[in-house]
């Protein structure tokens, strides 16, 4: 089973507008939940430009990591200042 079946991606967005075109003062939150449980598995607050790039790179985990590489591979993880873990 591959982790998109097992987590759930949950983007709130702090504006109406594209990342590209957003303050930099906007912040996104980007959760990660168990579908199972509802437990909030991975949580990140970052600017829009940052969290655009990190849903990127989730979603492509969440379609081809097993659900235990997919959280053993993101727990932890420290976003850097371009959105790239």
């Amino acid at each position: 089973m591959k982790a998109n079946r097992a987590f759930e991606l949950i983007i709130s967005r702090g504006g109406r507008e594209p990342a590209f075109l957003a303050d930099r003062d906007r912040l996104d939150r980007v959760e990660v939940i168990s579908i199972d449980t509802g437990e909030v598995e991975l949580f990140w607050e970052l600017p829009a430009k940052q969290a655009t790039k990190l849903i990127r790179q989730l979603r492509a985990d969440l379609f081809e990591l097993e659900p235990g590489d997919f959280i053993e591979s993101w727990e932890g993880r420290d976003v850097g200042a371009d959105g790239t873990p």
